[in-house]
């Protein structure tokens, strides 16, 4: 049975915040609210619960996992930027975008796509996701809450725990988030590509 509990989208509670990365250290699969929709995630290090969430989710080797990044710096350290995707990320982000680039060795093999090696990236405009991560002090594994056949991420934090009680370790009740995932962008060739257009403007690629 998973905990569940409330946390103020703008004014986190400290003991709440440390109660859930507890967990996530401990190993657990938790799920939580970002400035786009609800996510599904763990440790970085932690291959068990990462094997977890793909059971949940039915993902295959192909699948880009995303890091939730505290910074831009963090963003470096994970994966490799030259000048123009530093200047496109810091001028969207934090929002609600995921960025598609070529990981460096500090990401584990296992969370690569086996042919090109890369990795998603993310910096979350949401109070709880930058405690969360402020407090772990370092990036999270994440991925979309959708379900296997489900065209839509799930909404509602009650009906996550009527579903997925079982499965993951906690979830997380930031409010209402919305339906409509992050725009994705692909920036591992020269010309950034659209992979998926969500909430954050697609316009940015022509911008940058």
């Amino acid at each position: 049975m998973s905990l569940f509990i409330q946390i103020h989208p703008d004014n986190p509670q400290a003991r709440l915040i440390t109660q859930a990365v507890d967990i996530l250290s401990k190993g657990g699969v938790i799920i939580y609210p970002t400035d786009s929709c609800y996510a599904m995630g763990c440790r970085i290090g932690d291959k068990s619960a990462a094997d977890r969430i793909r059971r949940i989710r039915r993902l295959d080797d192909k699948h880009d996992f995303t890091l939730m990044c505290r910074n831009l710096a963090e963003i470096g350290l994970y994966a490799k930027l030259d000048n123009s995707a530093f200047r496109l990320i810091r001028s969207v982000t934090p929002g609600p975008y995921t960025f598609i680039l070529q990981a460096t060795k500090e990401v584990p093999r296992r969370l690569l796509t086996p042919k090109r090696k890369t990795i998603g990236l993310r910096i979350a405009d949401d109070a709880i996701v930058t405690d969360l991560l402020n407090t772990l002090g370092e990036p999270i594994i994440s991925t979309t809450l959708m379900l296997p056949g489900d065209d839509y991420p799930l909404t509602d934090p009650f009906e996550m725990r009527d579903i997925l009680d079982s499965q993951v370790d906690l979830i997380i009740d930031g409010g209402y988030r919305g339906m409509e995932p992050t725009t994705v962008v692909d920036m591992i060739d020269e010309v950034p590509k659209l992979v998926r257009v969500g909430l954050g403007d697609p316009d940015i690629i022509d911008a940058g």
